[in-house]
């Protein structure tokens, strides 16, 4: 069974004709197998660059609750204050617990 076109979707009726994507037949979906078991090397390559994509994760996000006007403060100096709290914590952990 075809969709029916619907306006205002970024393609025009003439794309929408131009399509030959036929659903797949119940036959069709049984034969399907997952990526890593039909094509071992392409999933292996993609693995590998997604791995590659950058350093190891090295900052989790956390939620915090802090005072409103601690917050104002810090986020009025401006950029990377984030980086700048993250090293005044770790700076005060390094002071003696007393």
């Amino acid at each position: 069974m075809t969709k029916p076109f619907v306006h205002g979707r970024g393609y025009d009726e003439a794309d929408w004709a131009a399509v030959d994507n036929p659903e797949l037949t119940e036959a069709e979906l049984a034969g399907l197998r997952p990526m890593q078991e039909a094509l071992p090397e392409v999933h292996a390559a993609l693995q590998d660059s997604i791995r590659r994509r950058g350093p190891a994760r090295t900052k989790e996000a956390v939620s915090i609750r802090l005072d409103i006007d601690l917050v104002e403060q810090l986020r009025a100096s401006g950029p990377g204050w984030q980086s700048r709290v993250n090293d005044a914590l770790r700076e005060w952990l390094k002071q003696p617990i007393a």
